[in-house]
């Protein structure tokens, strides 16, 4: 039997039920077993919605894998280790992460690779990607094992679902979905206090939007207890800022922004990242200084590593790879619009290429 389309399953919900939060609404959109984004396409690539770093260029995994393979080094090497990837995409990322760190000396050997992935299409993709190295594979953080863990999110964060509200007052009315004869479209629900926005009343004003993550704060409770426990580090790269502040929940279909709410299914919804609040679900896990995409890679020798790639190629392929280090690292591309977030142990050094605060949380 053939199922209703996902825009007339939401109405009627929301017809039966009354507004629905957004995060429900992003949490159908995007995972919906039948007709949900990631569940049922490859949204990656030239061909699919949008690209990411590791699709722009090998350099970026290779870096990461580095900087990785090095703070192993620096935690004492320790044996076996889960390596794991959020939101793997196609495998690219950690296709180049292991491949750089191929000749360091006993870490594929400790590595138990694990990926955290929800979409059955992505999965039978990064399978065939990542065939040499046999991943597991769960759709649950807290199924990972409790054992030191090096774990890498790239633009995984980003596509949690989320909530928004308004201030009013000193209370928050929320932006609920809800819909007319126009369609589907945002309403305000009545002002009221929300504990987890009790800390914004101090650096906000009437009628500021604020977003935040429950899914997200609890996979970085998760990710930093695992670390906090059993020792290890992550790296988190994501656009966004230190605090949330406005409203970012935008779609994306053919690399172009659409409606969030044109033909739910059919779009990749997102919104900015709160680092600050990552940081703070993590602990006691220590956070790095958050900081900008391009700084972190220019750390890490991306330009000397750019140059030596570049001394094989010419023409339209030497342009294509001078395009893509500029884009990787440019301020006006997306060297400062993505971040990057580190975690570790207390009392563990820092992951390469990161400063950690004397006082993360001012």
């Amino acid at each position: 039997m053939t199922q209703a389309p996902l825009l007339d399953r939401i109405l009627q919900r929301i017809n039966l039920q009354g507004p629905m939060p957004l995060s429900d609404y992003m949490q159908i959109c995007m995972l919906d077993p039948a007709q949900g984004y990631y569940t049922t396409r490859d949204p990656l690539g030239t061909k699919g919605d949008f690209i990411t770093a590791p699709e722009i260029s090998q350099m970026f995994g290779e870096l990461i894998g580095l900087a990785l393979a090095q703070t192993w080094m620096d935690h004492g090497s320790p044996a076996p280790f889960t390596l794991a990837e959020a939101g793997p995409g196609r495998g690219t990322l950690m296709a180049d992460i292991l491949r750089a760190t191929r000749g360091v000396p006993g870490f594929h050997d400790a590595m138990r690779l694990v990926l955290i992935e929800a979409s059955p299409t992505l999965r039978r993709i990064q399978g065939d990607t990542l065939a040499d190295y046999t991943p597991a594979w769960t759709d649950r953080i807290e199924d990972l094992p409790k054992r030191p863990l090096f774990f890498v999110a790239n633009e995984f964060f980003d596509a949690l679902p989320i909530r928004q509200a308004q201030r009013m007052g000193d209370g928050w009315a929320e932006r609920v979905v809800t819909a007319d004869d126009a369609g589907l479209s945002l309403a305000l629900m009545t002002p009221t206090p929300l504990p987890e926005l009790a800390h914004r009343l101090d650096d906000t004003a009437e009628g500021d939007v604020v977003e935040w993550s429950a899914p997200a704060q609890s996979v970085a409770a998760t990710v930093g207890q695992r670390i906090a426990t059993h020792g290890g580090a992550a790296l988190i790269f994501d656009y966004g800022d230190w605090r949330s502040q406005g409203d970012t929940f935008q779609a994306l279909r053919d690399h172009q922004p659409v409606s969030p709410f044109e033909a739910p299914g059919s779009a990749d919804l997102t919104a900015h990242v709160d680092f600050e609040a990552l940081a703070r679900a993590a602990a006691p896990a220590v956070p790095s200084l958050l900081t900008p995409q391009g700084v972190f890679l220019e750390r890490l020798g991306i330009t000397t590593r750019a140059q030596a790639l570049a001394k094989r190629l010419t023409g339209s392929a030497l342009d294509a790879h001078i395009a893509a280090h500029r884009r990787l690292t440019h301020p006006q591309e997306m060297g400062t619009l993505f971040k990057v977030l580190a975690l570790t142990a207390p009392g563990r050094p820092p992951v390469a290429g990161m400063t950690d605060p004397e006082r993360p949380f001012s």
